[in-house]
């Protein structure tokens, strides 16, 4: 039973996620290396981008104790790079989405009450910065709102320093553009574009995958609203923020002009968190394996079809 071997939380897992995540890659450039604009470079860098995803997924699960001790989280998120491996096919994505992780990362450890300042100063930086990679990335600071409002407590210092952490980055944006280009802001700076086209998963294998993640999505996320109020308090406003991430995430695939799959690279994170959440609450084996088996068969129907 694999959930079983994912039931505990021990170094082997990350190795055998890890292993998921580069035989996703290998399935991504399986698919694309008989395409007319296939090209290998920067492949390596969005692998290592792939791999850095499963340690710091990790990290912000067991830091925050978003759940029990164990690695199902990872487990979903390496299922899910295989029901995903377009998302190697766009290295600034994956990299903005990164950037993105690194601010939750500091939002999400705000409960503790320490570093509040530094905290959403980091927060607002990284958003600013993953922007620059991906116009959309600028969505999350939604996310940083919620926070902000939860976190108010009559401190105007924190939205302040919020502002100034994306000040911090228009600032470098402009003394890199007067560098390089002798300009203070370029069009391609602030390009921002969408699409509602959704053609692009015109086929049976986009159709099934989409309707498995969206089903696995929304069951999980009703049992994980549910089990909110059974968590530690101190906890609670990381798991909202955790709901708005995922929600942010959906809205950016859905305006993304890009519809080739590696937009749902942000919706990683928050869907493994949810899911994971869920999964540790079942009790018969059976239909835990159910989750992995139909993420297994998904990656499989994407591979021959």
């Amino acid at each position: 039973m694999i959930t079983s071997i994912f039931s505990k939380s021990k170094p082997f897992n990350l190795v055998a996620v890890a292993i998921m995540v580069v035989i996703a890659f290998a399935l991504h450039i399986y698919s694309q290396i008989n395409s007319e604009d296939f090209s290998f470079n920067f492949k390596p860098v969005a692998l290592l981008l792939g791999l850095f995803y499963v340690f710091i997924t990790d990290f912000i699960i067991a830091k925050n104790d978003l759940t029990k001790r164990h690695s199902y989280g990872v487990m979903v998120l390496g299922l899910l790079f295989l029901v995903f491996p377009e998302v190697f096919s766009n290295t600034n994505i994956l990299t903005a989405n990164l950037l993105v992780l690194f601010a939750l990362r500091r939002l999400l450890s705000l409960h503790s009450n320490r570093d509040l300042i530094k905290k959403f100063f980091d927060a607002a930086f990284w958003i600013g910065l993953a922007a620059l990679f991906y116009s959309w990335a600028i969505l999350y600071l939604i996310v940083l709102f919620v926070a902000l409002v939860y976190y108010w407590q009559n401190e105007v210092k924190h939205i302040a320093v919020s502002l100034f952490g994306l000040f911090t980055v228009i600032l470098l944006l402009v003394i890199y553009n007067i560098i390089l280009n002798d300009e203070f802001f370029l069009a391609s700076n602030f390009s921002i574009t969408f699409s509602l086209d959704f053609s692009g998963y015109n086929s049976f294998s986009s159709i099934s995958r989409l309707a498995v993640v969206a089903t696995i999505y929304i069951w999980s996320l009703v049992f994980y609203l549910k089990s909110i109020s059974e968590k530690n308090k101190k906890i609670r406003p990381a798991h909202l923020l955790v709901i708005v991430a995922s929600i942010v995430a959906i809205a950016i695939a859905i305006i993304s002009p890009i519809k080739n799959g590696s937009e749902y690279v942000f919706l990683l994170v928050p869907l493994t968190i949810i899911t994971a959440n869920y999964i540790e609450t079942i009790e018969e084996n059976w239909f835990r394996e159910i989750f992995v088996i139909l993420l297994i068969a998904v990656s499989v129907v994407n591979l021959l079809l």
